[in-house]
């Protein structure tokens, strides 16, 4: 067989293999439809029909007003940050979305907020900050809760007292979501 003819050979399989692939989408439309929207993470409108293929390949499916579980949206506010009320250890803290923290850092006084009584010889650790320096205290926050989705055992830090205002949400929360993106403005978080 010469080289060419392998070539045309070649080019005829890889046809043949792309006819046979848009054969079986046109016949399974609805079911290639639903697994490509579910792999895309795009929101589709459900037919009984669609809605039971759906379920039984374990996609959740939803009307276009609601949200999957464990979803959360946050809209930038006026500087561009992504805000947030939480609940950690089960108190309400307020807190801002940082994936240039490392982990979950707080201010002394919010980590009192939320029940995390630490001495001055609990902060063993220095960090770099925005602010410079800081000594902080490592915790292990149990429970971390925001809207729908709860992340457990999340490591992070406590400032000492008046090195940082506020908490910001770092990356030992946000690694631990399946998904979190900036789409259109807004700040998408998935459990």
């Amino acid at each position: 067989m010469t080289s060419a003819t392998r070539t045309l050979m070649g080019e005829i399989l890889s046809w043949a293999a792309v006819a046979v692939v848009l054969a079986y989408a046109m016949a399974n439309f609805e079911t290639v439809k639903m697994f490509s929207a579910a792999l895309l993470g795009i929101e589709l409108p459900q037919d009984g029909e669609a809605a039971a293929t759906a379920k039984s390949m374990n996609i959740r499916t939803q009307d276009r007003n609601s949200r999957p579980l464990g979803y959360v949206e946050l809209s930038a506010d006026g500087s561009g940050h992504y805000r947030a009320d939480l609940e950690i250890n089960g108190r309400s803290v307020g807190a801002m979305v940082d994936t240039g923290a490392t982990l979950v850092a707080m201010s002394h006084e919010d980590a009192r907020r939320a029940g995390i009584l630490l001495s001055s010889k609990d902060y063993t650790h220095r960090v770099r900050t925005a602010n410079g320096i800081a000594k902080v205290a490592p915790v292990t926050l149990s429970r971390v809760r925001l809207g729908d989705i709860t992340v457990r055992n999340v490591e992070g830090v406590v400032t000492e007292q008046g090195a940082m205002d506020g908490t910001l949400l770092g990356m030992s929360f946000l690694s631990r979501l399946s998904r979190f993106e900036i789409s259109a403005g807004r700040l998408i978080l998935q459990e």
